[in-house]
């Protein structure tokens, strides 16, 4: 089972990255500096130093309402374990849970979503990053694509781990 939840969780992951990584990379490879490109993921790299608290402390919400209301339930159907993914794992395993109850499943998951905030936290610097490049050097249609990517693949997953953290915690108050 844990061979096909991967395959199926694989898929929307392939296709967000390459929908979404292939303009930076292409803005990069033709307009970007080395030694820039260097500095900017250096500066990128730098964030996952920091701490859980201050990923708490960026949290949106203490609610899923405040989440909802800006389209982050919507977006959570169309991602590696989203309500389409899991519908799809759960015709051939009925049974299947990304998070059985238990404290270790809950723990599990909870870690997960700072790994995935941090990666797309540090994306989301370096998309910052090369934007201000492009806005600066009058690639403005560029600058206006690399905008819509960095909401798309960081600024929206970002808002999608803070909302499972704030749902798992509100799953454990009632329990």
């Amino acid at each position: 089972m844990q061979y096909t939840v991967a395959w199926y969780n694989a898929i929307p992951n392939v296709l967000w990255s390459v929908l979404n990584l292939l303009p930076v990379s292409v803005f990069c490879y033709w307009f970007l500096p080395l030694k820039l490109l260097l500095v900017f993921l250096g500066i990128s790299f730098l964030t996952v130093l920091l701490p859980k608290a201050f990923f708490y402390n960026i949290q949106l919400g203490q609610t899923t309402a405040v989440y909802r209301k800006i389209g982050v339930g919507f977006i959570n159907k169309f991602t590696q374990n989203g309500e389409i993914i899991n519908k799809l794992i759960r015709k051939r395993y009925p049974a299947y849970k990304v998070v059985s109850g238990s404290k270790r499943s809950v723990a599990k998951v909870l870690g997960q979503t700072f790994m995935f905030e941090k990666f797309h936290f540090l994306l989301f610097v370096f998309f910052g990053l090369v934007m201000v490049y492009a806005l600066v050097n009058n690639y403005l249609g560029w600058a206006l694509v690399l905008f819509i990517t960095n909401i798309l693949y960081n600024i929206y997953p970002c808002l999608l781990q803070q909302y499972i953290r704030v749902r798992l915690s509100s799953a454990i108050k009632r329990e």
